[in-house]
């Protein structure tokens, strides 16, 4: 069981968000500190801090919240000591699954735009190159 907890700032640090942002998260539903300090303060653990993770990744991949939510509630459900019923773990991997191709596809997308932006700087090297300007530092 996980006892070690972290206040918000530790968070923070770890997973490179900002408090703002993990308290967005936290009022969106998508993640709620494990307890409270005495004097009120949030506290979270590695599991908080590996749900903030996901997020964070799902994040730049253009995934809204409510999809964030719903991965989430999933795979939440599918790592719960109580058994699940075949029909819907199967519902619940194939909305795994849903999401893993997704990312894949985001994934591509942004590997043709990466590949364009890199050919757009190097045309643009290349004319000042031509044009007598000393190449910058990378």
């Amino acid at each position: 069981m996980e006892s070690e907890h972290m206040q918000i700032g530790e968070v923070a640090t770890r997973t490179e968000l900002s408090l703002r942002t993990i308290r967005h998260y936290e009022e969106a539903g998508l993640v709620a500190p494990s307890a409270r300090s005495q004097g009120g303060f949030r506290l979270y653990t590695e599991t908080d801090v590996a749900r903030l993770m996901v997020i964070r990744r799902m994040k730049p991949l253009g995934f809204a919240l409510d999809q964030m939510r719903d991965l989430l509630e999933a795979t939440d459900r599918l790592d719960t000591d109580t058994p699940v019923e075949p029909g819907e773990r199967e519902r619940l991997l194939e909305q795994v699954r849903g999401y893993e191709q997704a990312a894949q596809d985001r994934i591509a997308d942004l590997r043709v735009q990466l590949s364009r932006a890199e050919d757009f700087a190097a045309t643009l090297r290349r004319r000042l190159q031509a044009a007598g300007d000393p190449p910058s530092a990378p």
